[in-house]
């Protein structure tokens, strides 16, 4: 989780305790239909994704993180899910508790810069659906490579 202002204020008032996150999270898929994943330092595979920061839209928050993760400008195309509950808890390394509220959005390259501005990305890789290694939330499979009705993102 990048280390906004906002998480840092409220981390100093609670703690290690668990806080309600809304987020956001990418869905790339290149020609061959395979996923592109993040691998973090000491975590899991992920998807492209990070926190709602106070003010900011769903859409840009997917752009914004996408970009910080991956060098990757992309533009949401469509809405798959949303995501949360108790499944979609998650521990840091440092001991940091979170819940997410994950909004799952198909988006598009539309440039690579060829610059990951977050040092957390230790590299990222295309997988196919039985390939893919778990991930560190549980997104279904389903979702992530299925083509569903187009759903117009705010």
């Amino acid at each position: 989780m990048g280390g906004s202002n906002y998480i840092k204020n409220l981390r100093s008032k609670v703690g290690n305790s668990t806080l309600m996150i809304p987020s956001v999270a990418a869905v790339i898929l290149d020609v061959n239909d395979r996923i592109l994943l993040q691998d973090k330092s000491g975590e899991p595979w992920s998807l492209p994704a990070g926190m709602i920061e106070p003010g900011e839209s769903p859409s840009k928050a997917v752009i914004r993180e996408t970009e910080e993760e991956t060098g990757l400008i992309v533009t949401p195309i469509r809405l798959l899910g949303v995501f949360g509950g108790e499944h979609f808890r998650y521990v840091y390394p440092n001991g940091d508790q979170v819940e997410y509220t994950v909004i799952l959005m198909r988006c598009s390259i539309v440039h690579d810069t060829g610059v990951i501005a977050e040092s957390e990305t230790k590299s990222l890789d295309y997988f196919d659906k039985d390939s893919m290694p778990e991930l560190a939330l549980p997104y279904p499979k389903e979702v992530l490579f299925n083509e569903l009705a187009p759903t117009q993102i705010q």
